[in-house]
């Protein structure tokens, strides 16, 4: 019979759940927010995004379709705990190698189970993201010593965390089929599956590191940049390369953190979420063509823009084109009088719905134009 250790969530304002470990067994300190995918947790886990987060689990079940080699978003997990009610016992999928709390316990991933993920999440909704410590076995203490060594850690304002998850080497991801365009993409924390978005429609895909230069950049004569989602506060970031695109006119296209970079450069000011947009089922409206698509979402920042009208910043007129109908966010930026846009979710959608797949196309579509 398997022994059953016990694990302690603790979050900064002193609410306190009881669980089971899950996963490793020690201590762990991150950002506890919440998830509500229904699927998708191995993306989940394996998103640089999530680096330095306590990711909770809304749905009630995780784990059913166990891990594959196929699904990873990089090459290790990033999250920094994991909060889920109740974990499967065994996987059940045909393409499943090994059980998802196999892969936590030999990734030294730090989790518990069996706690009322529900009122967890209502708890954040309503008092916001937070920073939180799991402890299991050996680890747990009193409860005010625990609560002592989660407020001593550090917020997730002011956090510079791209460069702890950008490759530390350029790489190439070459086009399928004929190559027709080359993109210098700039990885703050991108998905496996972004530059592979970009490949299928004939994209050669330079990933850099986030320190690359301007003239690492251009060395590569590339077509357009992109720049990737990523963890941390955008307020960190460099702007050089951003700036440079914009004033060469080169194609420009950011998702999430790159959203975000974009927003700074052209001069809006970018602010924490209270819980931030979390899962794959957000609706977000086109605000040009009026049509809602459900998109899947992984940020704590937003950028402060004008929803209305055209706002005349030092590359041109910008507007919002995208809005989350949740709460009113700024989902989307494109310019007027230059080819940039971006979009604060997440266009590749690894897992989640593929409405917004498109937007790569309307990137090729933008270097086409502006190679002619």
């Amino acid at each position: 019979m398997r022994t059953v250790t016990a694990a302690v969530l603790v979050l900064e304002d002193g609410r306190v759940f009881r669980g089971r470990a899950f996963g490793a067994v020690g201590e762990t300190f991150g950002e506890a927010v919440f998830s509500t995918g229904m699927t998708g947790y191995q993306e989940v886990l394996t998103d640089p995004s999530y680096h330095r987060q306590i990711v909770v689990m809304t749905a009630p079940h995780v784990g059913n379709t166990g891990m594959n080699d196929e699904d990873p978003e990089s090459s290790r997990i990033w999250v920094a705990g994991y909060v889920v009610r109740d974990p499967a016992r065994a996987p059940s999928s045909w393409r499943a190698t090994r059980g998802l709390e196999d892969d936590l316990t030999a990734q030294g991933v730090v989790g518990v189970s069996g706690v009322d993920t529900r009122a967890l999440t209502r708890h954040l909704r309503e008092r916001g993201a937070m920073r939180a410590g799991v402890f299991s076995g050996p680890a747990i203490t009193t409860e005010a010593a625990m609560l002592g060594r989660v407020r001593a850690t550090p917020e997730m304002t002011g956090a510079d965390l791209a460069r702890e998850v950008s490759t530390g080497e350029p790489y190439v991801v070459p086009a399928l089929g004929h190559p027709r365009l080359r993109v210098a993409a700039v990885d703050l924390g991108v998905k496996s599956m972004t530059p592979h978005r970009m490949a299928q429609r004939g994209v050669e895909v330079h990933v850099l590191p986030s320190a690359a230069t301007v003239e690492d950049v251009y060395a590569l004569e590339p077509d357009g940049v992109f720049l990737s989602n990523g963890p941390g506060d955008p307020d960190t970031a460099d702007l050089a390369v951003v700036h440079e695109a914009l004033r060469r006119g080169t194609p420009l296209f950011g998702i999430c953190f790159g959203h975000e970079l974009l927003g700074r450069a052209l001069g809006f000011p970018t602010y924490k979420l209270k819980y931030g947009h979390r899962g794959i089922n957000q609706p977000v409206q086109d605000r040009i063509t009026r049509k809602v698509e459900i998109t899947a979402h992984n940020h704590g920042f937003a950028v402060d823009a004008p929803i209305e009208g055209a706002t005349v910043t030092p590359y041109g007129r910008v507007e919002v084109s995208h809005v989350c109908l949740n709460d009113g966010v700024v989902e989307g930026l494109v310019l007027l009088d230059r080819p940039a846009l971006s979009v604060q979710y997440h266009p590749e959608a690894a897992a989640g719905p593929h409405d917004a797949g498109h937007l790569f196309d309307h990137f090729v579509a933008m270097m086409e134009r502006q190679r002619a």
